[in-house]
């Protein structure tokens, strides 16, 4: 059993109770549509998705007392392009509640940071104000995942694709993701490595993919690391958690493409 085993199972116990409580999504609020699509592939810099997360299997606790809505504005104030928030509970304390307090108070693009393994999900997603989804190549079959982009897309929801090897990357492709984050740190480990980003990079054409490089960035070196082979987004979450001075924090994220 791996880490990322345990939240799947985890994961199933918490789908089965949505699908208790949560019928339809008819009473969903309609929200202004943000891309991040376009947003990221029309700047000229770096872009920051910037994450809101209390905790992780990893780590452990990083920020327990965030105030989800207040960091999300100093993270837009800042120059985030988007930003991701976490809304797992057990292993990583975040909750759908952060993500509807998050929607209120920016205008940027709003990822839904979970394990998704069900379309209640993304419907719940959507009524919370979701721009974009998550969609780990790790945790579900090729098919399922299939099924899950497409309602996703239905939804009018934009798909963060996750992949963090050659053979999922194929499935991302196959699919027809057009935002692919290559995750440096292998869930199943959990250990991190930049080179996954450079490796895959290589197998993708980067005209069409928007490349985000996820977890592992700490440094301006880490970003030009990135930026080099092709991403244009990099998802942040702990350095930003952590930072005692985000403006110093961001200006050495924020570098020309």
């Amino acid at each position: 059993m791996t880490i990322l085993d345990d939240i799947l199972m985890e994961k199933a116990k918490e789908v089965e109770v949505l699908k208790k409580f949560i019928r339809t999504n008819e009473q969903a609020k309609v929200f202004p549509k943000r891309s991040l699509f376009e947003r990221f592939m029309s700047n000229d810099h770096v872009n920051i998705i910037a994450e809101i997360k209390r905790a992780s299997p990893s780590k452990g606790i990083i920020h327990a007392d965030v105030v989800p809505s207040e960091q999300a504005e100093k993270y837009q104030n800042h120059g985030a392009g988007a930003i991701s928030v976490l809304t797992d509970e057990p292993f990583f304390k975040g909750t759908m509640d952060d993500l509807c307090e998050v929607r209120k108070k920016v205008d940027i693009p709003v990822l839904n940071k979970d394990f998704i393994i069900d379309e209640i999900q993304i419907d719940r997603a959507k009524s919370a104000g979701a721009d974009v989804i998550l969609l780990i190549a790790a945790a579900l079959p090729a098919q399922r995942l299939q099924a899950l982009f497409e309602y996703a897309k239905q939804a009018d929801l934009e798909v963060l694709f996750e992949v963090h090897n050659e053979e999922e990357l194929s499935v991302a492709q196959s699919i027809g993701a057009s935002i692919i984050g290559v995750n440096n740190r292998n869930l199943k480990t959990f250990n991190v490595d930049l080179t996954t980003t450079e490796r895959l990079a290589q197998k993708m054409d980067i005209t069409n993919i928007l490349l985000i490089s996820e977890s592992g960035i700490k440094t301006t070196a880490d970003v030009e690391r990135v930026r080099k082979v092709g991403a244009k987004g990099i998802l942040v979450g702990e350095t930003m958690m952590r930072s005692q001075a985000l403006d110093q924090t961001f200006a050495q994220f924020q570098i020309k493409l």
